[in-house]
């Protein structure tokens, strides 16, 4: 072969394994575009911990933390009986220890446990920040926001289920944030967040579980977060959703499913998976 002849085979040569090269990527993108599309629903199951000691104590627990009661762990673990007809194919949690502890029983007792070490911890899914009110007497600090709106405890406790608990706890974070203003020490402690910071991270949060669900073609998706921030996506997603006016029930599940774009509330403080849970011992 003289060499011009070398020349135009190894030219024609580089240019198919070019267009082999260019044609793979653009089926593998296609391939990915068409999964994504394909992958049209996505039904999130939103539980709350199991019962943690500040609960039982009744003190607020927003950002500070505690660990699961023994009451909680067997509600976690009933939970997750009661779910083990559903295939999970991703697992976020807010960052707090009750949620991670609360997520991990109920894998254990799923038949997946294997998605414990996949999980991702969100802290944009905590629940409210009450600031330096963090850890007082439920009644001592609501008491405090009454004072403020000019009311008892009482005729707090009346507006609130007046309003619906939605509306009450928003404007509950507001109050909340604007007493505990004069309290905080830069440096020292997170101030009490409103409602606008603390639905803009809910919301973002969720979005992004949404997105990252739809790129992975993953359908169910179990979220371990808080009653109130998960009220509060509740409200935000559907004006006409029927929450209880008590908040949530630990280890309770409301279930939302995203499609073509929109969210769509299908149940909320559901207690029939622990009760299948407790059957099935």
């Amino acid at each position: 072969m003289n060499l011009k002849k070398m020349f135009v085979g190894v030219a024609l040569l580089s240019m198919v394994l070019a267009g082999c090269s260019g044609n793979g990527t653009a089926k593998e993108e296609k391939k990915a575009d068409t999964k994504e599309k394909e992958n049209t629903e996505v039904v999130i199951y939103f539980a709350r911990h199991g019962k943690t000691m500040l609960n039982t104590v009744d003190r607020s627990q927003g950002w500070i933390d505690a660990p699961l009661t023994p009451a909680g762990v067997e509600v976690a673990e009933q939970l997750g009986k009661g779910l083990s007809d559903v295939t999970f194919d991703k697992v976020v949690t807010s960052d707090s220890g009750r949620a991670i502890e609360t997520a991990e029983l109920v894998l254990k007792n799923n038949g997946q446990e294997k998605l414990t070490k996949e999980m991702t911890k969100d802290k944009r899914l905590r629940e409210y920040n009450f600031g330096t009110y963090e850890g007082l007497m439920n009644e001592e600090m609501l008491t405090a926001v009454a004072k403020e709106k000019g009311q008892t405890y009482e005729e707090y406790n009346n507006w609130m289920k007046e309003v619906g608990f939605y509306k009450g706890i928003i404007e509950f974070a507001d109050i909340l944030s604007d007493m505990d203003k004069k309290n905080v020490k830069e440096g020292v402690n997170w101030p009490a967040e409103d409602s606008k910071t603390i639905v803009s991270r809910l919301t973002a949060g969720l979005d992004d579980i949404v997105k990252d669900a739809e790129k992975e073609g993953a359908n169910n998706i179990l979220v371990v977060s808080h009653g109130m921030s998960i009220i509060t996506l509740l409200g935000e997603l559907d004006a006409n959703a029927d929450l209880p006016d008590g908040g949530l029930k630990n280890a309770s599940v409301s279930k939302v499913t995203y499609k073509d774009g929109k969210y769509t509330v299908d149940s909320v403080n559901d207690l029939s998976y622990v009760e299948k849970g407790k059957e099935n011992k």
